[in-house]
């Protein structure tokens, strides 16, 4: 299968209602006892967390603001996957920004897909004037695996703001 690459456009944002985003947790990242530990969830997760409007917008959002926003495309045109990173630098020690999403269609996990959309996110961020990328990962124990085999590490500055968004989330980084 051919898959290109391309960045996304306002009119692209609607193809990502067509990705299957649903994920079966085994085991998620909990805190337990001031410990971040492996626990059995086993959950189905049937669609995109925290709702396909979220990502949605957040998506647009980051198109609207100079972001990066990336898709990968088998050739029928179809939505395979994408990553987005907002423009803004921010951080105290270094100067971060913030990959916002990257999903994979279910049928198409496994494929070196995500790979070669974080790799494009790191170029990319670098352009952005950033020297890390900050990752909120969701606490999905395959989600940390695959960040931690791209050599992302937990970062080394909280942001509160995305704490409280979501306190599950492992905050992670990306040196470039």
């Amino acid at each position: 299968m051919k898959i290109v690459y391309s960045e996304l456009q306002i009119e692209d944002a609607i193809k990502i209602k067509e990705m299957d985003a649903s994920q079966f947790v085994g085991k998620a990242w909990r805190e337990v006892n001031g410990e971040r530990v492996l626990v059995e969830i086993n959950y189905q997760d049937p669609t995109w967390p925290n709702g396909y409007e979220h990502h949605y917008g957040n998506l647009i959002k980051t198109i609207e603001k100079n972001g990066f926003a990336m898709g990968a495309f088998d050739e029928m045109n179809r939505l395979l996957g994408f990553v987005t990173v907002n423009a803004e630098v921010f951080g105290k020690k270094s100067r971060y920004v913030l990959l916002d999403q990257l999903f994979i269609t279910l049928e198409h996990r496994g494929m070196g897909i995500g790979k070669q959309l974080f790799t494009r996110a790191a170029e990319a961020s670098k352009r952005l004037g950033a020297d890390k990328m900050f990752i909120c990962a969701g606490s999905a124990e395959e989600t940390v695996a695959f960040y931690e085999a791209m050599d992302c590490r937990l970062a080394e500055e909280i942001d509160e703001v995305l704490y409280q968004e979501d306190p599950r989330d492992l905050q992670m980084e990306y040196t470039i």
